[in-house]
């Protein structure tokens, strides 16, 4: 049984449902310890965050990852138990083993390998990592950057072990990831009789033509390196559950995922000028989740290139879809950020799992990858 195996069974264990880490980060410290790093706990309320590092020089190259995970819905749909690591047809089962407990388990054994191989390499290397990335994400990473902002300490080049590969370990990294800006609408009516709406407003009639309007407008055309900016209604709620009264209120949420052609302000304004059309009564929260980044190029990248070349013989993809991560609270410190893990095609499902076969390669690629970039050639 490899390492890497090991110390991934050991991760699954660990029932870390957002924000709890559950001893995961005891785990890594325990480990990395040993070969050199120096740990430090920066948590903030609720949530552990572990910053481990082995050396001062420059280059900084950080790992970053989250040991939280996502609920695992109804158990009885699962076909072990979520918690309980099973192997079942060349597959590992379990919460959290694609997302992302397995991209830290191959980054640490990958470490492990480098280091025995190259003590006196260039630069320093790190691992970040968090349990509230699964969560609101209010007191992980964007916290401890904070407070390595405040002492200067500087991240040249960070890897998310998020899960980014498609069919094959390696065949698609993400190189930048769309903003994510998030709206809660309050429509305000007057609640009455159906049979009397003279007497009412109904909020739901009001808003009506301004969700069309919203749902059909477009927002960019994308560029380059992003697809077009896209909004998505999340939920709708109005009525008392009477069939006979008109209801005096309507709650909409809706996200926009944004790519480099807006910004925040912009997005707000437009959304105003649409809603302003319309004769309607409404209040708007809005929560800014992230905003867009990228890394277009630079020696990360080349890096990233050549090390899954070396080890799987494939040409990676780079990309920018998917979700939000925590790369979008490391990039704006100037820091080339890139996400490259596991498959993604189980993350957050019933049965979540791995194949066996794709955790050395990972491994072996994150292990190259500092050979490119800390050995001098």
């Amino acid at each position: 049984m490899s390492d890497t195996l090991v110390l991934l069974e050991e991760l699954i264990s660990c029932e870390s449902v957002t924000p709890e880490d559950a001893g995961c980060q005891d785990l890594l410290t325990k480990r990395l310890e040993k070969i050199g790093f120096i740990a430090e706990q920066l948590d903030f309320d609720d949530t552990k965050n572990l910053w481990l590092k082995r050396g001062r020089n420059k280059p900084l190259f950080v790992f970053l990852g989250h040991t939280d995970v996502v609920p695992t819905g109804p158990l009885e749909k699962w076909d072990s138990p979520p918690f309980v690591p099973t192997i079942r047809q060349h597959r590992l089962y379990g919460r959290g083993t694609a997302d992302m407990k397995g991209g830290i388990a191959c980054f640490v054994t990958a470490v492990e390998r480098f280091i025995a191989r190259y003590p006196d390499h260039q630069g320093a290397i790190a691992m970040m990592i968090t349990s509230d990335e699964e969560g609101p994400a209010t007191n992980g990473v964007v916290k401890v950057v904070e407070v390595l902002e405040q002492r200067n300490e500087k991240i040249d080049w960070c890897l998310v072990g998020e899960p980014s590969s498609d069919q094959h370990i390696g065949d698609v990294i993400r190189v930048g990831r769309r903003g994510s800006l998030c709206a809660r609408v309050i429509v305000k009516g007057m609640q009455g009789h159906v049979a009397y709406p003279a007497i009412a407003n109904n909020p739901i009639h009001g808003f009506a033509p301004a969700l069309h309007a919203l749902t059909e407008e477009v927002w960019d055309q994308g560029n380059q390196f992003f697809p077009p900016t896209s909004l998505q209604v999340s939920n709708i709620n109005s009525g008392t559950g009477a069939e006979n009264i008109i209801p005096g209120e309507l709650e909409l949420q809706f996200n926009l995922r944004f790519c480099t052609e807006l910004d925040e302000a912009t997005i707000k304004q437009r959304v105003l000028e649409i809603f302003d059309r319309f004769d309607f009564d409404y209040e708007i929260n809005w929560r800014l989740s992230g905003n867009p980044f990228l890394t277009s190029g630079g020696a990360l990248i080349e890096a990233a290139h050549a090390a899954i070349k070396k080890v799987t013989g494939i040409d990676t993809l780079d990309d920018t879809g998917g979700g939000t991560s925590d790369g979008r609270f490391i990039a704006p410190t100037g820091a080339e950020v890139i996400e490259l893990g596991h498959l993604n095609e189980s993350i957050h499902k019933i049965n979540e799992n791995v194949p066996l076969a794709d955790l050395q390669p990972l491994s072996d690629i994150y292990e190259q990858l500092l050979v490119e970039l800390l050995i001098k050639k």
